[in-house]
Parts: structure tokens; C-alpha cells; sequence
């Protein structure tokens, strides 16, 4: 589990496809180093660590994990964020983040409000409909409030000291990023479902949806 509070901007230095897409990356190195077997967010998508030294890991990515995230795209030289997975006591700041990317993202708009920024995404119909106003999703791996929310958009606004510390401060129109909604939202759209569906039959649960008063009568609200 992560939080979505990055500690490292890294480089993607090599990129390997024989049997399965590998990756490479360089990091200034934590003061606790990585050890083959564990755990790392990049961009958002948890990585298990194959092998690593002090200033690098390389990783096998799922082939399910290059058709749902960013990370095939991605080219030499590109920045990725890092987190480590938490340890059980660790401070907990952010929210849930699982490192399971639901879709990508397409930067639509930079819209400049002040000393911050507001960033729109273009993204799945099934990841606006798990995301809230004012709730929180996962920007590659960053933890941020959703401050503008459509059928197929949602808009965040990042401060400074986010645009600094991770990568997308140098996000430009077009670039696509990966998504993962807050987890509580998607079990409350699962158990509501499974609510419509014991009343009505999977037919009704599709012509339905999810409804607040739903939401009331299996305790998310």
C-alpha cells in the first residue's frame, strides 16, 4: 500500500522487451536502501524491485500493467515519481493508494490560477464515475483532490511544492498520466451494485445505477 506522497523523482534509463517489457531506473538513493522483493510505486504503478543497488532498480512490467498504465509509453530520460510501499506504523498522509492504475489520462488543459495550477484530464467514463468533487485520486502516484469532475473529465489543482517535487510540474497538453480512483469509491459503487442486483436482477442494477439513497441504506453515507 502507498500513500501518494512522492519521495523521489527518478530516471527511466533503460528500456528492455524480450520475453516482457523491463525498466531501468536511477534515483538518488533513500537512506534505507531498496532490497530485491519489494515494493515501488512509478507513476503510480506498484513495481516489484527485481534487482537495484544503491541508485537503481530494474522491474518487470504484467502485460496487463502495459495495457492499462503510461508505462509502455514511456522513453529514456523520461521522469517517473517514486514511493516506496509504507510500513505498518509509518505516518499516514495522502489517502489509500494501491498502485493498480484503473486507466490513463490525457492532459487536456493547464489552466493558471494564481502561484497554483489546475490540470484537466480526459479520461475512462468508469474512472469518473468511481471519483468524487472534492474527493481524492491518484495523478501518477500523487495523492490530489479532485476540484472539477465530469462524464469523462476530472480537473485537480497542485501547488507549488507538488509541481516542484514530482513530475508533473512538466506535464504539457497531451501527455497522458495514470489514474487510480480512491478505493472506498469503487467499493461503494461495487456494493451498490450488488444492492440493485439482489433486489432487481443484474438487468435492473444496469438501467439503476448507483443512487445516494443507496449509498445511505449500506452505510457510506
Amino acid at each position: 500500500m502507498f500513500t501518494g506522497l512522492i519521495q523521489k523523482v527518478g530516471t527511466l534509463k533503460r528500456v528492455s522487451r524480450g520475453k516482457g517489457l523491463v525498466l531501468e531506473f536511477q534515483f538518488e538513493p533513500w537512506p534505507e536502501p531498496l532490497v530485491p522483493g519489494e515494493s515501488v510505486a512509478v507513476n503510480g504503478v506498484c513495481l516489484t524491485v527485481c534487482a537495484c543497488d544503491a541508485t537503481r532498480f530494474t522491474a518487470d512490467v504484467l502485460g496487463e500493467t502495459e495495457r492499462r498504465s503510461s508505462l509502455a509509453g514511456l522513453l529514456p530520460g523520461a521522469k517517473v515519481n517514486l514511493e516506496r510501499a509504507m510500513k505498518a506504523g509509518d505516518r499516514f498522509g495522502g489517502h489509500v493508494v494501491q498502485g493498480h492504475v484503473d486507466g490513463c489520462g490525457e492532459l487536456s488543459a493547464r489552466i493558471p490560477k494564481g502561484r497554483d495550477f489546475a490540470l484537466k484530464f480526459t479520461c475512462p467514463r468508469a474512472v469518473a464515475a468511481a471519483t468524487v468533487l472534492k474527493g481524492s485520486i491518484a495523478v501518477n502516484g500523487v495523492s490530489l483532490t479532485v476540484s472539477g469532475l465530469g462524464d469523462d473529465w476530472l480537473q485537480v489543482d497542485v501547488i507549488p511544492t507538488t509541481a516542484a517535487e514530482t513530475n508533473l510540474g512538466g506535464l504539457r497538453v497531451g501527455d497522458v498520466v495514470n489514474l487510480e480512483s480512491d478505493v472506498l469509491g469503487k467499493y461503494a459503487i461495487r456494493r451498490g451494485e450488488l444492492a440493485v442486483e439482489e433486489e432487481g436482477g443484474a438487468g435492473e442494477a444496469k438501467r439503476g445505477g448507483l443512487t445516494m439513497e443507496m449509498l445511505a441504506e449500506n452505510g457510506f453515507l
